[in-house]
């Protein structure tokens, strides 16, 4: 009798050491296959170093690579603790159109209920958004923007063929920006939700793990 082949594993990549406990702390059973939440620290240098060296090893070499954490919501009416599921990252190297969008939306639907889910284009920032640069960046097409998802999902198909993905939790938007006061509610509500992610995480993951027809 021939052994099935290991399911692939499932590499969720986040920037900040709250995210990765966030996404602990609410770790459940139902995973399609192993799971690996890496902190990869800030910054896209940091997510480009600490993605490649985990893809190198064996034991992550085909992981499907899910990029998750906090972003800036540029889109007026945005509110701390909404949902971003990215149908693509972008950032000066080029675009990496992401797997299962609607699929994600739908699970987060379920598994967040109550709040709302943003699709459209991601972008990479080498520094924290403010300001005239969520205009700027709105203007392009781009709804929210962080530090690490595109680097981390542009290493990860440089590094291999896989299935890759982005969801972050805004955490600030233009009228809730990081100085204001409100800025801790605001963190603590993304944080909540970030809590709430996982299961929808591995609906996702289960999803690749089907056969095609």
């Amino acid at each position: 009798m021939t052994t099935p082949p290991a399911p692939a594993p499932l590499l969720i990549a986040c920037a900040l050491s709250i995210e990765q406990f966030a996404l602990r702390v609410s770790e459940r059973g139902g995973a399609g296959g192993p799971v690996t939440v890496l902190r990869t620290g800030m910054g896209p240098a940091a997510a480009e170093r600490a993605v490649t060296r985990v893809l190198a090893g064996p034991a992550l070499r085909d992981a499907a690579v899910l990029a998750t954490g906090f972003c800036a919501g540029l889109a007026p009416g945005m509110h701390p603790g909404d949902l971003v599921v990215a149908e693509e990252t972008r950032d000066p190297r080029g675009s990496v159109p992401c797997v299962g969008t609607e699929l994600l939306v739908k699970e987060l639907v379920r598994a967040v209920p109550g709040r709302t889910v943003h699709t459209g284009p991601l972008t990479g920032s080498d520094h924290v958004v403010r300001g005239h640069e969520r205009s700027d960046l709105l203007a392009t097409g781009s709804i929210a923007a962080d530090m690490e998802s595109a680097a981390t999902l542009l290493t990860a198909v440089r590094a291999g063929a896989r299935p890759v993905a982005a969801v972050r939790v805004v955490v600030d938007a233009p009228e809730h920006e990081l100085v204001r006061i409100g800025t801790v509610l605001g963190g603590i509500s993304a944080f909540r939700v970030l809590r709430s992610v996982l299961p929808a995480f591995y609906e996702w993951h289960r999803s690749l793990l089907l056969p095609r027809r």
